[in-house]
């Protein structure tokens, strides 16, 4: 029900934008975004609420990752400026139907992620 897109590789200081679109019928409260590198777990990366459109971002990516939605496509999106080789991981796109969270584990849909390379 999630779709998670827009990952490749990128030299370090460039920018991309990823995509997360939801199809069906799914209630959503907020979408998140996460990240896994290889070797380590996954972390929180930034979340939107979908019906205000309040953002929190973790502190390895304030001031570099936007995160915004159009309720019209139902499409949330991460921009990412002055990508880091640290950045390197894959990207996974969820959606809380209840909870603005940093949580993962409140998180009801998972996308399949995208796979986003920084080389430096």
């Amino acid at each position: 029900q999630l779709q998670a897109s827009g990952g490749g590789l990128v030299q370090a200081g460039g920018s991309l934008r990823l995509s997360c679109t939801a199809s069906g019928r799914t209630v959503t409260y907020a979408v998140g975004w996460f990240r896994q590198a290889p070797g380590k777990e996954r972390e929180f990366v930034a979340v939107i609420n979908w019906i205000v459109g309040s953002t929190f971002y973790a502190d390895s990516v304030t001031g570099r990752f936007t995160i915004s939605r159009d309720n019209a496509k139902n499409t949330v999106y991460l921009q990412m400026n002055s990508l880091k080789p640290d950045d390197t991981a894959v990207y996974y796109c969820a959606a809380s139907k209840k909870r603005w969270t940093t949580d993962s584990n409140s998180y009801d849909y998972w996308g399949q992620g995208t796979l986003v390379t920084v080389s430096s």
